[in-house]
């Protein structure tokens, strides 16, 4: 037979490990809250990733330039549209040629489609003839989560001001179909010579279009 104070001891006791338990998920929730979302006109999330040439390369180092950042998978049926056409490469010289700073960004999981590693990397760019600045690593999805980059080629713009000028597609033709692009109205060229003369983005956002990044589960 139980005691009574035994009985109201073990309640007791229960009760306890039951706030605890909530108190506990109620921590967790607030970690692992996501973050506030990303958009036009604001600052965008700092970051620091390892790039393909083994460097750890920060947003922060590019401060006071303008900077493209460009979410990528080189099996994407999109990506490869963008690549094989070269209208990814004619835009990355253009805008290196007028002083922009190009970071291509890997966020697929280590063993998901488009991950790869360092010297895969480096062959993509060379056979692709490509001309990011960077190609960096994200492979925990930390970065592209905190950005909401949902797809590949997933957009964004980051005016001298460190202000979050564009984000979205690259164009406005979401397809796989090369033919597509010559009449396409490409985003991030529009965006970078607004910048470029003073103006404001006349279109500051768009929904992207390509494959779903592989995230980290």
């Amino acid at each position: 037979m139980n005691h009574p104070c035994r009985l109201s001891r073990r309640r007791l006791l229960t009760g306890s490990a039951l706030a605890g338990l909530v108190l506990a998920l109620a921590s967790s929730a607030t970690v692992l809250a996501a973050p506030p979302p990303v958009k036009p006109g604001s600052p965008p999330p700092t970051f620091t990733l390892t790039s393909a040439a083994g460097a750890r390369v920060s947003l922060a180092d590019f401060k006071g330039r303008t900077v493209v950042l460009e979410w990528t998978n080189h099996a994407c049926p999109f990506v490869q549209k963008h690549y094989s056409s070269n209208n990814m490469q004619n835009l990355q010289r253009d805008a290196k040629s007028a002083g922009v700073v190009w970071l291509s960004i890997i966020s697929s999981a280590p063993g998901e489609q488009g991950a790869v590693s360092a010297e895969e990397a480096n062959r993509l760019t060379a056979s692709r003839n490509a001309a990011p600045a960077q190609v960096l690593f994200d492979p925990d999805g930390k970065v592209g989560r905190a950005y909401g980059a949902r797809a590949t080629p997933h957009m964004y713009v980051i005016a001298p001001d460190g202000r979050l000028a564009y984000m979205g597609a690259i164009d406005d033709r979401p397809g796989t179909d090369v033919a597509e692009i010559a009449g396409a109205r490409n985003h991030v060229r529009e965006a970078l010579a607004e910048l470029a003369s003073g103006k404001p983005v006349s279109t500051p956002q768009t929904r992207a279009y390509g494959c779903a990044i592989k995230y980290a589960t």
